[in-house]
């Protein structure tokens, strides 16, 4: 089995209207951790009738951005004309390239009724080659994840790349799986990843113990795994447990990032913010 590197507690913060935030990166200590960017827990936080707003309009480029909507729903639209309503369990690949601009509201009927809103953001950077594509968008809904039974103790949602050979229909520019893995009671798994990949697991509820180490990961807690192997054990010690898989082969380029821009090198970001500011990336109306 991969050995632990660091169980980490994230940082905890507030973005947009003041919607909590659990940050695994970037924080002080871990800017990203290749392919990854960054990876928020938002939420969860109820909001009352006419309360919720969302996201408004803002620019990206030069990655691509995964919404995992664990409750709530928000619309999406962006200048190259995507459009979608990212409903409870739905996902969201946003692949920005060259540059769009997007916003991320709440639907007028959730603004409307108010309710639970959280979910997972994840950025996975795009390999330098394909760091200038045409921005496109994919939308991928609740019923249409395949999903893996493990004798009726283990769920295992396959939201992007593939395991125990079954596979999302998520295109990505770089190897990159992400799994919830489901415990409807304490039990354990083990998933094969390729060893060249690098690996987290993040806590959304439930309790994760490695006995090797005599270690628990909680709610809220990111798990680093090392390289050695391809096989990590999961085991849930808790009623019931959703654990995230993050997988992705690491891209070992340079990475410059000023706030929604990502690219290699310092000329590069000078580029894109001119082509922001001549409108280069769209609008939207």
């Amino acid at each position: 089995m991969r050995k632990i590197v660091d169980i980490k507690d994230c940082m905890k913060t507030f973005e947009g209207d003041g919607i909590p935030v659990t940050r695994a990166f970037p924080v002080a200590e871990m800017r990203e951790n290749d392919p990854f960017l960054l990876f928020d827990h938002f939420g969860p936080i109820n909001y009352e009738p006419g309360g919720a707003t969302g996201v408004p309009a803002h620019p990206h480029c030069g990655f691509e951005a995964i919404t995992y909507l664990l409750d709530g729903e928000v619309e999406h639209k962006d200048s190259w004309g995507g459009q979608a309503a990212i409903e409870t369990g739905d996902i969201q690949w946003m692949t920005t390239g060259s540059g769009l601009v997007h916003s991320e509201l709440v639907t007028d009927k959730f603004k409307r009724n108010g309710g639970l809103m959280q979910g997972l953001q994840i950025w996975v950077n795009l390999p330098k080659k394909n760091k200038k594509v045409r921005p496109w968008y994919q939308h991928i809904k609740k019923n249409e994840i395949p999903t893996i039974d493990e004798n009726n103790n283990v769920l295992i949602k396959v939201l992007v790349g593939k395991v125990k050979n079954i596979s999302s229909s998520v295109q990505t520019y770089s190897p990159v799986s992400i799994f919830d893995v489901q415990f409807s009671k304490p039990s354990l798994i083990d998933l094969n990843i390729p060893k060249n990949q690098n690996v987290m697991v993040y806590v959304i509820h439930g309790e994760l113990k490695f006995h090797a180490y005599n270690q628990i990961a909680r709610k809220g807690q990111m798990i680093y795994f090392d390289q050695s192997t391809d096989m990590i054990n999961l085991t849930s010690i808790s009623t019931t447990g959703s654990y995230l898989v993050l997988a992705g082969a690491p891209l070992n380029e340079s990475v410059v990032r000023y706030g929604p821009f990502v690219t290699n090198t310092e000329d590069d970001m000078k580029q894109v913010m001119l082509d922001y500011q001549n409108g280069k990336m769209g609008t939207l109306s």
